[in-house]
């Protein structure tokens, strides 16, 4: 697993929008704006709603990539591969989309669903060496 930067995790712990890519069937991709997050062991966090077609895609096949820019300087920014390593669900992973949805919008989620987070383990960090 390859570890996050500070730099890293500043852009997932901001307000900045993810396009999440998940591998269809027939192995084309689908991308998805999403919010982020990371946790202090280094994994990328998605939240969804289950049986979304990204949550379909990942049960079938753990290979993701994720892209973040800075909504600031767009110049600043991460791409990263890695694997979904672990499905969260129930009362952690509603908790957690009330304080992101805290984080982008500062008011609680506002529809009673299931939810269910990704733990994403890195396995290739890309920047901009600059």
């Amino acid at each position: 697993m390859e570890a996050l930067t500070d730099q890293d995790r500043a852009l997932l712990k901001g307000t900045n929008f993810g396009h999440l890519a998940t591998l269809m069937e027939d192995g084309t991709p689908h991308v998805a704006p999403m919010w982020v997050d990371c946790d202090e062991d280094g994994y990328v966090l998605i939240n969804t709603h289950p049986g979304r077609v990204k949550d379909l895609n990942v049960r079938r096949d753990p290979r993701v990539a994720l892209s973040v820019e800075d909504s600031d300087d767009p110049y600043s920014w991460v791409a990263i591969r890695g694997r979904v390593v672990e499905f969260v669900e129930g009362a952690p992973a509603w908790a957690h989309i009330n304080e992101l949805s805290q984080r982008y919008n500062d008011q609680p989620y506002p529809v009673k669903q299931s939810r269910v987070i990704y733990r994403i383990a890195p396995d290739h960090i890309s920047r901009p060496n600059w």
